[in-house]
């Protein structure tokens, strides 16, 4: 079996940021702003997930004017508010939420998140790490991502889809997902349906940040082993996961 945590043994993976937008209900499990990829995509085409994507150099290049004090992760947190913008119009971090369209209409000419802000800046803190992952595929593009999560902004406006790389955008429960994707109505790889299946545990979104500040973010590198005889691809028991494990048969990596 390869040691999930020898770094030897990783293909070079592409740097990117994922964005878990809470939205509470009163009396119901809090929704989840969810994406379904266009089917022409090269990556995980046809798949429900949450916005997010690559940290690009204009990312990088934010965070490293935001000086010392910025957070280590800053550059994977600006991607990740930035591609959450381009891909559903709502900004998190951002001082009025309901001026996006400008910013969103910046980005969609290939401005960087800083110049597309106009010299607002943002609010970092309002992102909390939730976890890292970092898939071993060879066959596949592989993106080293870290997740956050965030709560909708009051005055946002409403989610509204690119139409670009994205065809759907859906407010669902975890719960709800999941078991959309049961009945074949969605579908889901492999780190995203972990997820889902840790995030249907708590009852809002100050209940999933305290899971998340109490459990360690440590980078998650799928690996395959054999249990009663059927090969599964397993991740590590001591991260908040409930379930650990899928037979490698019914797994959809991308």
């Amino acid at each position: 079996m390869i040691d999930p945590d020898d770094d030897a043994t990783l293909p070079p993976a592409i740097p990117a940021a994922t964005l878990i937008v809470f939205r509470d209900r009163a009396g119901l499990p809090p929704e989840l702003l969810l994406v379904e990829r266009s089917p022409r995509l090269a990556f995980a085409p046809g798949a429900t997930v949450f916005p997010g994507g690559r940290v690009d150099p204009g990312d990088v290049a934010f965070a490293d004017a935001l000086g010392p004090n910025a957070p280590a992760d800053a550059a994977a947190r600006i991607a990740a508010i930035r591609e959450t913008i381009e891909e559903t119009g709502v900004a998190i971090g951002v001082a009025a939420p309901a001026s996006v369209d400008p910013i969103r209409a910046a980005l969609r000419h290939g401005a960087a998140l800083r110049e597309a802000l106009g010299g607002s800046a943002l609010d970092l803190g309002q992102l909390v790490p939730f976890a890292h992952w970092r898939p071993r595929e060879h066959h596949a593009r592989v993106f080293d991502a870290l997740f956050y999560l965030a709560r909708l902004p009051i005055d946002a406006l409403p989610a509204r889809v690119d139409s670009t790389e994205n065809v759907r955008l859906d407010w669902a429960s975890a719960r709800e997902t999941l078991d959309a994707a049961a009945r074949g109505e969605r579908t889901l790889i492999f780190p995203t349906r972990r997820n889902l299946e840790r995030l249907a545990q708590f009852a809002n979104y100050d209940e999933a940040v305290a899971h998340a500040r109490a459990t360690p973010v440590r980078r998650i590198t799928p690996w395959i082993e054999p249990r009663d005889g059927v090969d599964h691809l397993c991740i590590p028991d001591d991260l908040g996961y409930p379930i650990t494990a899928e037979p490698v048969a019914v797994v959809r990596r991308d």
